[in-house]
This record gives C-alpha cells, sequence and structure tokens, in this order.
C-alpha cells in the first residue's frame, strides 16, 4: 500500500498489462477442448484434414499466447523503470533534507544498498512477481473450475494437496522473510566495507592493514554466503513440496483415470483433455514459491527503502513568523543567547556539550574562537547553518532568530568552511562555485568571482592543473594535497561574498608561508563580512578583532588577544603551550 502512490501515475498501464497476461494465461486453458475434440474426433475418425485443421489451431493459440505475453511485457518495462527511477530520486531528495545527526548514525552502504539493491529487487516485484500472483491465481481458479466440469471426481483428487500446500507457504513466509531481512542488511555491512576501504585505501596501504581488511570483508562475505544457502534450503524444500503434492495427485488421477477409461465409464479424449488441463496448470502452482519468495524480498526492501524515507526532514523554518519578518534591530551582527546543546544520541541527563553559551559578534567584526580539544568549538559553528538544532537558547542574525528562517534563507546568508575539506567528483571550478549556488565557470567563461575567491585562498596551484579550474579533482579530491583541498574548500567559502563567515579552522594544513599569504589576503574579506573563526594558533588568532574562550561548554572570557593573554592561565596554555593548569574542559567528544 505504501507503493501505491509511486505506482499510481503507472497503473493504467500495469492494469492492462495484467489484464493481458490473465487472457494469454488463460489461453492455455483452450488447449485441452482442442485435444478433447481431436482425439474424440479426427484421430478417432482418421480423418487426416480434421487433424491438420487442429494442429493449426493449436499452432495459433500459441502464437497468440506468446504474442500477448510479449505484449504485457512491454506494457510494464517502461512505466515501472520510471517507478524505480522516481523512487530512487525521493529518496537522495530526503536524505539531502535530513538532519546531519541521522547520516552520523546511518552506515553509507546501508543507503546505497537501499537506492541501488533493494530499489531494483521492487521493481522486480511491481513487473513480476505482483502481476503474475493476480495472473496465476486467477489461472488456477479457472484451471480447476474446467478440471471439475470435465470430470469433478478427478477434480476431487487434485485438490486434496491444497490444505498441506497452504501450510507450507505460510510455514515457508515467515522464515524466508527473516532470512532475505538479514542478506539485505548484511548486503549494506559488505558495501560499507568496500567503500570505507576505498576511502581509505591510503591508510590501509600506509599500515599494511590490507590482510586485515580482507580478513574483514571475508567474514562478512562468509556470513552473507551462509544466509543466501538458507534462503537457497527454504526455497528449495518449498519448490519440492509444490512439485511433489500436486505430481502425487496428479500420478493419482492418471490411474483412476485410465481405469474409468478401461471401464468405459470415461472416453480417452475426456482424459487427454482431463491431463492437459492439469498439466497446464503445473507451472501456475510451482512458480507460486518463487513467486512467494520474490514477494518476500521485495517486502523486505520496501521496509527498508521506506526505514529511510521514514526519518524526519530538517524543519525548514516558519518564514511568515512575526519573527522572522522582524527587520534588523540593535541586536545586529551573530548573538548566541543562552545555547544549550546536546547531540541528539545522547544519554538522557547527560551533561551538554553547550551549556548556555552567550556570545555577540558585532557586524563587521571577526570573532575567532578557542578552546581546547574536545570544548565545543566544531558544534558551536554547527549550530549557526542549523547543520544541527539548538537544545536550548537561541542564535540571531541581524536580530532573526535562525530557528525562524527558511534554511535555504539562512545558508544562502551563513557560509562555512570545515576543517575537513570535502571536495565532489567534478571540476574544481563546480566545487568553489558551490559556494555561490551557481555554475562553474570554464576556459571559455572568464568567471572574476571565482579567480578572486581562488585569489585568496592562494590556490594559483590551479591554474597549474591539467585542464586549469576545469580540471576533475576525482573522488573526495583525494588527487590532491590536504593544503590544496583546504585552499579550495576556503575558496568556496569566501566566493559568493557571504554576509555572514563561518570557518572552523581553515587554515590548519598549510604551511607557514603558504598561511601568510591567505591570511593577508583573508583580511580583506573579513572586513566586509561577519566572521566567527574557529582557531588553534596565535596566527590566526591574529586575523580577529576579539577572541572568545570556550571553556567548560562556556564562554570562559571575551577580549583581544592581548588582553586574554595578560588575564586567562588557560588562554595563555592554549596559545603558548605553557604548564600551568587549564580551565575545566567541556566533556565534548566531537
Amino acid at each position: 500500500m505504501r507503493l501505491w502512490p509511486y505506482v499510481r501515475p503507472v497503473r493504467g498501464r500495469w492494469f492492462s498489462a495484467a489484464v493481458v497476461a490473465i487472457v494469454a494465461s488463460c489461453l492455455s486453458l483452450v488447449f485441452p477442448f482442442v485435444l478433447k475434440w481431436l482425439v474424440d474426433g479426427p484421430i478417432t475418425e482418421r480423418d487426416q484434414r480434421g487433424v491438420w485443421i487442429g494442429a493449426a489451431l493449436l499452432l495459433a493459440l500459441g502464437v497468440v499466447e506468446a504474442v500477448l505475453f510479449g505484449f504485457r511485457r512491454w506494457l510494464v518495462a517502461r512505466p515501472l523503470a520510471r517507478v524505480e527511477a522516481a523512487m530512487r530520486a525521493d529518496l537522495y531528495r530526503h536524505l539531502q533534507r535530513v538532519p546531519v545527526a541521522f547520516h552520523d548514525h546511518w552506515a553509507t552502504g546501508q543507503l546505497l544498498s537501499r537506492g541501488t539493491t533493494d530499489l531494483a529487487v521492487v521493481r522486480m516485484f511491481l513487473a513480476f512477481p505482483l502481476t503474475f500472483l493476480v495472473v496465476n491465481g486467477v489461472t488456477i481458479v479457472a484451471g480447476f473450475a474446467v478440471l471439475l466440469a470435465q470430470e469433478w471426481t478427478l477434480g476431487l483428487v487434485l485438490l486434496l494437496p491444497v490444505l498441506p500446500m497452504i501450510y507450507i507457504c505460510y510455514r515457508f513466509e515467515g522464515r524466508y522473510s527473516a532470512a532475505t531481512r538479514r542478506a539485505q542488511d548484511q548486503v549494506g555491512d559488505l558495501a560499507t566495507v568496500v567503500e570505507e576501504s576505498v576511502l581509505g585505501i591510503r591508510v590501509i596501504k600506509g599500515f599494511g592493514r590490507h590482510r586485515s581488511q580482507a580478513r574483514i570483508f571475508r567474514e562478512l562475505s562468509e556470513k552473507l554466503r551462509g544466509t543466501e544457502l538458507l534462503k537457497a534450503r527454504l526455497l528449495a524444500t518449498l519448490l519440492t513440496a509444490l512439485t511433489f503434492f500436486p505430481e502425487l495427485a496428479l500420478g493419482s488421477a492418471l490411474v483412476i483415470g485410465t481405469v474409468q477409461v478401461a471401464d468405459g465409464a470415461l472416453s480417452a479424449g475426456t482424459l487427454v483433455a482431463f491431463l492437459s488441463t492439469a498439466l497446464a496448470l503445473r507451472w501456475p502452482v510451482e512458480s507460486l514459491g518463487y513467486l512467494i519468495a520474490m514477494s518476500q524480498e521485495a517486502a523486505s526492501a520496501t521496509r527498508r527503502f521506506f526505514e529511510a524515507m521514514d526519518a524526519p526532514e530538517e524543519e525548514p523554518g516558519a518564514t511568515d513568523t512575526a519573527e522572522a519578518a522582524r527587520p534588523a534591530d540593535g541586536e545586529d551582527g551573530l548573538r548566541f543567547e543562552d545555547v544549550t546543546f546536546r547531540f541528539p544520541d545522547a544519554a538522557p541527563g547527560s551533561r551538554p556539550v553547550l551549556d548556555g553559551v552567550d556570545l555577540h559578534v558585532r557586524r563587521g567584526e571577526t570573532m575567532a574562537l578557542v578552546g581546547a580539544t574536545g570544548s565545543g568549538k566544531t558544534a558551536l559553528t554547527a549550530l549557526v547553518p542549523r547543520l544541527h538544532e539548538v537544545s536550548g537558547g537561541r542564535i540571531t542574525l541581524d536580530g532573526r532568530d535562525v530557528t525562524a528562517m527558511d534554511r535555504s534563507e539562512l545558508r544562502g546568508l551563513v557560509s562555512v568552511a570545515f576543517e575537513e575539506p570535502t571536495l565532489f567528483s567534478t571540476s574544481v571550478a563546480e566545487n568553489v562555485r558551490m559556494g555561490a549556488g551557481g555554475a562553474a565557470g570554464g576556459a571559455d567563461r572568464p568567471d572574476p568571482a571565482l579567480d578572486r575567491a581562488l585569489g585568496i585562498a592562494q590556490a594559483g596551484f590551479v591554474h597549474h592543473l591539467p585542464d586549469g579550474a576545469d580540471t576533475e579533482v576525482g573522488e573526495q579530491g583525494l588527487s590532491l594535497s590536504g593544503g590544496q583541498r583546504q585552499r579550495l574548500a576556503l575558496a568556496r567559502a569566501v566566493v559568493g561574498d557571504p554576509r555572514f563567515l563561518v570557518l572552523d579552522d581553515p587554515l590548519s594544513a598549510l604551511d607557514v608561508h603558504t598561511e601568510a599569504a591567505v591570511e593577508a589576503a583573508l583580511r580583506e574579506v573579513l572586513a566586509q563580512t561577519t566572521a566567527l573563526v574557529v582557531a588553534h594558533r596565535p596566527s590566526t588568532v591574529l586575523l580577529a578583532d576579539r577572541v572568545a574562550l570556550l571553556s567548560g561548554g562556556r564562554i570562559a572570557a571575551v577580549g583581544t588577544h592581548h588582553e586574554l593573554l595578560r588575564e586567562s592561565a588557560e588562554y595563555r596554555h592554549l596559545m603558548s603551550g605553557d604548564d600551568r593548569p587549564q580551565g575545566p574542559e567541556g566533556d565534548a567528544t566531537r
């Protein structure tokens, strides 16, 4: 039922395909009547012309049946491919809109398997099992009606295995469903290991851990193999039962029918027609095993798909509220007011990462944020563009509460650069221009904003790449050095002339000389924006107008660099590394 919104647009062609398949399948029930006529008529009477007419009629019925089944496949192939594409697009769109915390807990391989393998299984279910569960059900009911009309005593013999077969199918369904879910989850785990091994290949090779990774992969593969073999055993047991009982009943009916023909109670043509009808029902009955198995796999795949889709999306923000519409007033710039934050997976009652943070970055001011490792600096910066939601208090931009702003508007005002830069498998220009929301400029399209951003980030190395700014950087940008990736991430942050700039230690991977050049160029940008910069080195701190010391989840001190050096022992320790005790440290680990 949850798939229905996706199937609704193609329901006309699907129902048409089902009707065509039912007609084609029921044509097989016409064959026995032609055979009965042939045996009791032309063959008994040695009418050669009649035999040729009967043969031609059987051939024509076979051709029509084949054409109808081909037409059914044509009807559903393209629409159901669109259904799969629509589901995959919805999943991708949804994954872009869920909170960051969702991705912190879901393995990449599990999401990949849901968006690829599972959706392929769903498409196959809609195209084949779903259709033929209906088609075969109608064919079996119609076939048994024909059998009972031909010879009701023999028909009752064939009905005897129905109850044990229903029981066997019922037992099979639950066990196969559990095995299928386990196999699909194991495929996701395996995909995660492969993805991590590919992205971490430098670490694996650098530490010589290829054997241990291969062992992990082999163990997961063996688990998956065992689960697939269990599925195969269950399916083999079901198929054996679905073959044995009908064949036993058919053999019994053949013996009883032969005796009746010998006694003259039944014509040979009727027996031939009866047996032909029974044989025509063999595939619909025996295929139930495959259809049930494929249906269980599709049901499990559908549940896995909607497990991801059911994750709540980020709140878009109430753009029509008075808070969002309030014009900027004296509370300008970036302000944190009694901000408290816990990670969504934190234990109830645990100490918050941020506990009552009060901080005001004035309009046009650059504020450096300093604190010990794990003090919550990254968490604080992530709250500004609402990558995480505050647990208490509020954050305002020029007097407007960020939670009352539409996310697209908010992220158009705030530009970010993370300590661990991420680049995408596209050109340098497209990676940088992502910060401006526009398309990349190429070699044949001058782009002053791009050139300016690359200049600020001292990313002149781009011009020496094979295709300049149009050079593909490869997955995760791993074809570049860490410092080059960090400079491109910084260029991406400043390319759009942001009103608010949040930088999380953006120069940590740069050498001293490059850092000095970047800082000199960055001062021009910082003079025209409101900036919050996480800093670990004095050189970065000196970019700021004021410095805020984060300690124990709170702002312990605010002042200029020289003021804090005089007044705060903890700040001196962080900046100079002296052995004087530092203040309390927050319990954040991220």
